[in-house]
């Protein structure tokens, strides 16, 4: 294993720099033809936020194919997330997002970090195959970051002791942020900007 890098910080991206859970109600609008209306502004799951229909396969199919590079490319940023950034990279830490994304989109990711103003140069997209591990476990053990900032619990199975796991406790209805899995993670925070001035100040002890 190599050695730790303290001056990296892996960044999920859905749910951590960018707001998937909104793009969700365009793919579906650019997928049908129509924007849906909101349903539950708190729900972890992007298809309990908007009031949209459980679909048969025909329509999944029709719907998948509107998640193309332009939907990657066009993901809106979370507030905050962009200024959190920029105050991790002033103190002297690398960025990489680490997202369990088809790689063929990987490009396209980078783009919308970019065009939002991200200080991130570096995209792994680690698919979402993995069974009893994080597909994001393997990226990570080779990355050794310092840290690892997610918002999804099961995504941290398997990434090594030593990377300090920070989970973001986002939307709270139907998360799935619960259970046992929470004994591994090592501080738990509302969002990146909130993370970072943990972060930063903890630095300064």
């Amino acid at each position: 294993m190599n050695a730790k890098n303290h001056q990296l910080i892996a960044l999920d991206a859905d749910g951590v720099l960018l707001d998937y859970n909104s793009a969700y109600g365009t793919a579906w609008q650019r997928a049908f033809g129509a924007q849906p209306a909101l349903r539950d502004a708190n729900a972890y799951w992007a298809m309990d936020r908007w009031d949209v229909p459980r679909l048969d396969p025909v329509l999944r199919d029709q719907f998948r194919g509107a998640f193309d590079d332009e939907f990657w490319s066009t993901v809106p940023a979370i507030e905050g997330a962009v200024k959190a950034c920029e105050r991790l990279r002033a103190a002297g830490f690398d960025l990489v997002c680490v997202s369990a994304l088809k790689p063929q989109f990987a490009d396209a990711r980078l783009a919308n970090l970019r065009a939002h103003g991200f200080p991130i140069e570096r995209v792994v997209a680690t698919s979402n195959d993995a069974v009893d591990a994080s597909p994001k476990a393997r990226a990570l053990t080779e990355l050794q970051p310092i840290a690892f900032v997610d918002d999804y619990l099961p995504y941290f199975r398997g990434v090594p002791d030593n990377i300090h796991k920070a989970l973001v406790m986002r939307e709270p209805n139907g998360t799935p942020n619960v259970g046992v899995g929470l004994e591994s993670i090592r501080s738990q925070h509302a969002d990146l900007a909130a993370f970072a001035d943990w972060w930063l100040d903890s630095r300064k002890t």
